[in-house]
C-alpha cells in the first residue's frame, strides 16, 4: 500500500502486476448498502432509459491496499417477506443462505435448483472514482465519489489489465498516470440497464501536475470499511432472518457443507423472488436492485 504520494508514484510500475493479480483470483475464484449516501455517485438516466458520463477509476486511498471492495448479497422475497442481506461469504465466512441454496442445489431436484437461481447471491464492487464528465449534473465533475458496479463493468477492467491478444498492452486503469478515463453508456435493454458499449479510452495522465493527482488522491474515501465485519449481520442473526422470510421451511438442513461454486448458478444479478423469474442480457447493478427491493418490501 502506498503511505504517501511519491511512493505511489514510485511504485506505479508493480501496480499493474497487483492488479492483474487480484483480478486473476476474482476470475478464478479458489451487504446492504443501500442506504442514502451523498459519497455515491450515480450516472442519470433520461427517459429512455439512456445515460452517458466519463469517469475515471482511482488507485487504492492512502493506506489501503485495494483499488475496489467486493460485496456479495442477496435480495428476495419469501412467504415471510424480504430478505436483502449482505454475505458473509463475502469475507469468507460460512453464510446460512449459501449453506441453504447448497443444499437444494444438491437435492438434484430441478424445481429447488429455481429456488436456488433465484437466490443466489449478487456481487456489486466499490471503486473511487474522478468525475471527468457529467454534462446532466455538471456539479459533480471534478469531483472525487464512490461508485457502484457490477461484475459486466468490472469484466472491462480485467479485460484491459489481462489482455487477450500479444499486441495489446495490459493496462492498469486504476493508476494516474497510465490508467484511462471510462466512457459510461448505459442503454435500457428489455427493461434493464446495458452496460456493453462502455469503453476505456487511450490511457494518459488525469492530469499534467501531480500536485493535481495528489489533491484528488486525498480526496479519496476508504474502501475497507465496507467489509468490515461491524457491517455484516452474525450467521445467527441472518439465520433468524431467514427462517421468518422462508416461512421456517426446513432450514434446518442446510447445516450441510457446501459444495457447490455460488458463481456457477446463472442468472447473477437477477430480481429473484420465490414466485416469479426474471431474465435479462444486460446487468442490474446491486444498487438498482436494492432500490427496487426496498421499495418493493415498504409498499
Amino acid at each position: 500500500m502506498a503511505n504517501s504520494f511519491a511512493s505511489l508514484k514510485k511504485s506505479r510500475s508493480n501496480d499493474l502486476q497487483k492488479l492483474q493479480s487480484e483480478v486473476e483470483k476474482i476470475n478464478n475464484p479458489q451487504n446492504n448498502f443501500s442506504r442514502e449516501d451523498d459519497r455515491f455517485w450515480k450516472a442519470e438516466l433520461d427517459k429512455s432509459g439512456n445515460g452517458y458520463a466519463v469517469i475515471r477509476f482511482l488507485p487504492p486511498p492512502n493506506g489501503e491496499e485495494m483499488a475496489w471492495a467486493k460485496i456479495f448479497n442477496h435480495g428476495f422475497q419469501g412467504p415471510g417477506g424480504w430478505y436483502i442481506e449482505n454475505s458473509l461469504t463475502t469475507l469468507g465466512q460460512k453464510d446460512p443462505l449459501a449453506e441453504y441454496n447448497s443444499t437444494l442445489w444438491n437435492s438434484g431436484i430441478e424445481a429447488n435448483k429455481e429456488i436456488a437461481r433465484k437466490q443466489k447471491r449478487r456481487l456489486t464492487y466499490i471503486s473511487n472514482i474522478f468525475v471527468v464528465e457529467d454534462k446532466t449534473n455538471p456539479q459533480n465533475e471534478g469531483k472525487v465519489f464512490l461508485f457502484r458496479y457490477g461484475k459486466k463493468i468490472f469484466d472491462k477492467v480485467s479485460s484491459l489489465s489481462n489482455p487477450e491478444f500479444e499486441d495489446e498492452t495490459p493496462t492498469d486503469v486504476f493508476n494516474f498516470w497510465e490508467g484511462a478515463n471510462f466512457k459510461l453508456k448505459i442503454r435500457k435493454v428489455d427493461g434493464f440497464s446495458n452496460y456493453d458499449k462502455s469503453e476505456f479510452i487511450t490511457p494518459a495522465p488525469l492530469f499534467e501536475d501531480d500536485s493535481e493527482m495528489e489533491r484528488v488522491w486525498g480526496e479519496e474515501h476508504s474502501l475497507e470499511e465496507f467489509v468490515k465485519e461491524s457491517n455484516f449481520k452474525t450467521y445467527d442473526d441472518l439465520k433468524a432472518r431467514l427462517d421468518t422470510v422462508l416461512g421456517n421451511i426446513q432450514t434446518a438442513a442446510m447445516t450441510a457443507p457446501s459444495t457447490i461454486d455460488h458463481d456457477d448458478l446463472p442468472f447473477e444479478g437477477e430480481v429473484g423472488s420465490l414466485t416469479k423469474s426474471s431474465n435479462t442480457e444486460g446487468e442490474v447493478t446491486n444498487d438498482e436492485n436494492l432500490d427496487y427491493f426496498k421499495k418493493l418490501a415498504e409498499a
